[in-house]
């Protein structure tokens, strides 16, 4: 068995408290010992990792991506790896790869996720081997992982497979009983196999891609709430996670999940999760409200229920049109609609499109996710050089027209070329300070693998620590850092069930080395990488590869300041975990290849 050393490092074990001064050994996939620095006497041939000045942690864990589709064509999942994260779970948001033909599951991933069809449906054509869940996980065992993976079952892909797609995308049906029993038996069947739970949406402004039911919500929003339940109680009896997106837009029905989780009214509680926690700029008091009512279903009606959240500020980047904010109302959905540019400006032409834009961007009575205040906009790259570092708003007055207008007129003069941005909420630190200190929230939410050219949140665990080293510094604590450490580790694993997050003597050696003097402004920084992969499409990144000296997987080092682990001579060394069971039950008999085919 390989041997490694992390000598002269402060440990965190991921439990909350204080680090301390120690070393560890690594035997095989395990930790061995930890002791105090300099008392262990490893193998002479043991690897070492001199982590003085740093803070050796357990893996990071990221509880909501999509790399559902990346996993098959890179499963070192390297830009979530190389920021410490050493596992990933991937079925969030009813989305799943786990049931369904390859058209259907591309219509459902892609354009609500942003990620391109293209792509993505010849890769499906091309590697899906499996028909269902058990099928699927001895598709994922055999994957040479970076990161460990734990997963979902997306509602979506369950209902769609169950009943068909038009089916399951027509209003007020409801399924046969035989139906209902297929769904559950599957359920099931995934439950069996050590999947985490299921993800559900209610979101409506999550469309489908492709031709044949383009535009569409996701199936999952035309359940029923008995379908919900019902599929629920399978998760209640054994201890699973439902994980939901409410209607963010009106937040009403986020009442019914708080209801849902409760064990006071259902007898044992649910584990429910949603998405999020988040002082957004349309709404100051929605995330107060959220938090308060969490306290009290959790303490007074023996709920178990966690809101979902980013410990950073939450920022969006679009080319043109193409950002999935503009799916919250009917004349933007209208535009994205055509995915055709030439279609799409013709409408944006239109002068009763235009009149119907403004007046449903400007209906300050009707709730909304997104703030719509072009006052809160810079563009940030465009072929006509004049308006750049400019808002809509100061472009508007500067022609003369309405903000509305002068957006749209960039995007008919410049289509994707016109490249912006915008803050969505946590702009406020101290009530940044106040989310993440939250008793009833998951540090989580990157949806790594998806919006590749929206958004940047690869590296939330290293701006987590940095929030809180900072907070401390500026006299006003926000929690330690071993409380920190545990928030982004032990806390996630054990309430979703996996073993991971915890760094002791007997566990998988999944860890990090920090070094804390380089968690400075750096870690801000977007970046534009080409993802191969995708055909070139090119992603935004944080990095501040100085910040994460090394990275261990399973025991193998798997990256070094943001050096791969095949650079190194070593291959990753992720396994699939199964909830309950941590990864013990792994099929060791599936011989594992060095590369996809």
């Amino acid at each position: 068995m390989n041997s490694l050393v992390v000598r002269n490092g402060r440990v965190f074990d991921g439990r909350g408290g204080p680090g301390r001064a120690a070393d560890v050994l690594v035997r095989g996939d395990r930790v061995e010992a930890i002791e105090p620095t300099g008392v262990l006497s490893p193998p002479p041939d043991a690897e070492t990792i001199d982590a003085a000045g740093c803070w050796v942690t357990p893996g990071f864990v990221d509880l909501h991506t999509h790399y559902d589709a990346e996993v098959e064509v890179a499963p070192a999942l390297f830009e979530s790896l190389r920021h410490g994260v050493t596992t990933c779970v991937l079925g969030s948001c009813s989305l799943s790869m786990v049931l369904g033909r390859p058209a259907d599951l591309a219509d459902q991933f892609c354009r609500v996720e942003a990620i391109p069809r293209d792509v993505v449906l010849p890769l499906l054509e091309r590697v899906k081997d499996w028909e269902g869940p058990r099928e699927y996980f001895a598709h994922l065992d055999r994957l040479p992982l970076g990161p460990n993976v734990a997963c979902l079952l997306g509602h979506s892909t369950l209902r769609s497979s169950v009943l068909g797609m038009e089916r399951s995308l027509t209003r007020g049906l409801r399924p046969t009983e035989e139906e209902y029993r297929r769904m559950e038996a599957l359920l099931d069947e995934a439950l069996d196999e050590g999947f985490l739970g299921m993800s559900i949406s209610t979101l409506p402004w999550d469309k489908l891609d492709g031709e044949v039911f383009r535009s569409r919500p996701m199936p999952s929003v035309f359940a029923p709430w008995s379908e919900y339940r019902r599929l629920s109680k399978r998760l209640r009896a054994r201890g699973r996670v439902l994980q939901a997106v409410p209607n963010i837009s009106t937040k009403l029905n986020v009442i019914l999940f708080y209801l849902l989780s409760s064990g006071g009214l259902w007898g044992t509680p649910l584990k429910t999760t949603l998405i999020s926690m988040m002082d957004v700029r349309s709404d100051r008091l929605a995330f107060r409200i959220a938090g308060a009512l969490a306290r009290f279903f959790n303490r007074f009606l023996r709920a178990d229920f966690r809101l979902q959240a980013l410990p950073e500020v939450f920022d969006l980047w679009a080319d043109g049109m193409d950002i999935v904010v503009f799916e919250e109302f009917e004349a933007g959905a209208a535009a994205l609609h055509f995915a055709d540019l030439e279609r799409r400006h013709a409408l944006l032409r239109d002068p009763a499109y235009r009149r119907r834009f403004k007046r449903q961007w400007r209906r300050r009575w009707l709730p909304r996710a997104y703030h719509r205040n072009f006052e809160h906009s810079e563009v940030i790259s465009c072929p006509d050089p004049r308006v750049v570092g400019k808002s809509f708003a100061d472009i508007g007055r500067e022609r003369g027209v309405d903000a509305v207008d002068a957006f749209l007129d960039l995007v008919l003069e410049h289509g994707r070329a016109l490249r912006w941005y915008t803050v969505m909420g946590n702009d406020r630190p101290r009530w940044l300070e106040w989310i993440v200190r939250h008793p009833d929230i998951l540090i989580g939410f990157s949806d790594a693998g998806a919006h590749l050219r929206n958004m940047a949140h690869y590296n939330f665990p290293l701006r987590l620590l940095r929030l809180v080293r900072d907070a401390d510094a500026a006299g006003r604590p926000c929690m330690s850092v071993g409380r920190a450490v545990q928030r982004l580790t032990s806390e996630i694993a054990e309430w979703l069930g996996l073993d991971a997050g915890v760094l002791a003597p007997g566990r998988r050696a999944d860890l990090v080395v920090v070094r804390p003097e380089a968690l400075d402004e750096r870690l801000d920084e977007v970046h534009e990488e080409a993802v191969p992969e995708f055909g070139g499409l090119r992603r935004l990144v944080r990095r501040n590869d100085e910040a994460v000296e090394a990275v261990v997987v399973g025991g193998r080092i798997a990256a070094r300041r943001g050096v791969p682990a095949d650079e190194l001579g070593e291959r990753p060394f992720g396994r699939l975990l199964r909830a309950g069971r941590g990864d013990r039950a792994r099929r060791d008999a599936v011989p594992l290849p060095q590369a996809v085919a």
